[in-house]
């Protein structure tokens, strides 16, 4: 893809979703965004914010959940699916900031990764919204609207992270993401795309392949 396309594409995007945006999971403190993102692995979003006000009320802070037991865990967070082996990375993870951070979430890749649960796409999404580095977050949406829009040519999360690395300016990278959740939700949607009535559409290859 051509550079001029690219920076319509990011101009266009900040004109659809003006200002600077954030992820969408409710939280009021560091740990609590972990968890949420943690919870929301193949979970919406609008779940996992209707699981977590609970949540954070049982455990209000990392030694609670700590010292909880796995079991309490897993009877809040059942609705988010796959609640098992995320209910026992929740506290295996508030057990290891504890133990080797001092309880404050590491701000570097390489350590974010050696939480239990943690892949990059959470990694990623923490260094971008709590510490402001750039971050590329590759979820769902990001694959399937970059896609369709030319920018990769793969589903595969680390090649479009990688891809999405060289293209898009790092300051931009967490706020064009977060834009390309918010357009996927509203109008680029995975069964059925309103390409009328998309705002991108003239940039987009995805309705010359489907005519």
């Amino acid at each position: 893809m051509k550079d001029s396309k690219i920076i319509e594409i990011i101009a266009k995007l900040g004109q659809l979703y003006p200002g600077k945006q954030r992820c969408m999971l409710n939280y009021s403190a560091p740990h609590e965004l972990l968890i949420a993102v943690r919870l929301s692995a193949q979970c919406t979003d609008k779940r996992v914010n209707l699981v977590t006000p609970d949540l954070f009320k049982a455990f209000p802070c990392i030694q609670d959940f700590a010292d909880a037991k796995t079991a309490d865990v897993e009877r809040i967070v059942k609705p988010c699916g796959l609640f098992k082996i995320k209910a026992a990375d929740i506290v295996a993870i508030c057990v290891e900031l504890l133990e080797n951070y001092n309880g404050v979430i590491p701000d570097e890749m390489d350590l974010l990764l050696k939480l239990p649960g943690v892949g990059r796409k959470t990694a990623n999404l923490i260094l971008g919204e709590l510490y402001g580095k750039p971050a590329i977050v590759a979820d769902t949406h990001v694959i399937r609207l970059s896609g369709r829009l030319g920018m990769v040519s793969t589903k595969n999360a680390l090649k479009v992270e990688a891809k999405l690395w060289e293209i898009i300016p790092p300051e931009d990278g967490l706020n064009f993401c977060h834009r390309l959740v918010l357009h996927g939700r509203n109008v680029c949607k995975a069964g059925n795309p309103n390409c009328d009535s998309c705002g991108l559409k003239d940039l987009c290859e995805y309705p010359q392949r489907v005519k």
